[in-house]
């Protein structure tokens, strides 16, 4: 995993752990066409984030699971399994700032 790609992991999880967020606001505001960022994606195949409650996505809360709060808290990268075909990406610390003014 990239340094840009494992510090917007953290930055993810930490998101999600400092307030009840839903899947449309996770969605809103983490998701990306781009295949060398999909921050959001990769949480989910790796097992980082589950979801809780509701009947529709709306209503369905994004939670860090045993495994996100892990990374959470060791900081240690988490291997993914698309990690191999991913280049860093340069500006991708920048562009997540931009998402959440």
């Amino acid at each position: 995993m990239s340094d840009a790609a494992s510090a917007l992991t953290l930055q993810f999880l930490a998101w999600v752990a400092e307030a009840p967020r839903t899947y449309a606001q996770a969605m809103e505001a983490w998701r990306s066409t781009c295949p060398r960022l999909s921050i959001w994606e990769d949480a989910i195949l790796d097992g980082l984030v589950g979801f809780a409650g509701g009947e529709t996505r709306n209503q369905s809360r994004v939670v860090l699971t045993a495994k996100g709060r892990a990374r959470l808290r060791g900081g240690a990268p988490v291997p993914t399994r698309r990690a191999a075909a991913r280049r860093p990406v340069a500006t991708a610390a920048r562009r997540t700032k931009a998402l959440h003014r």
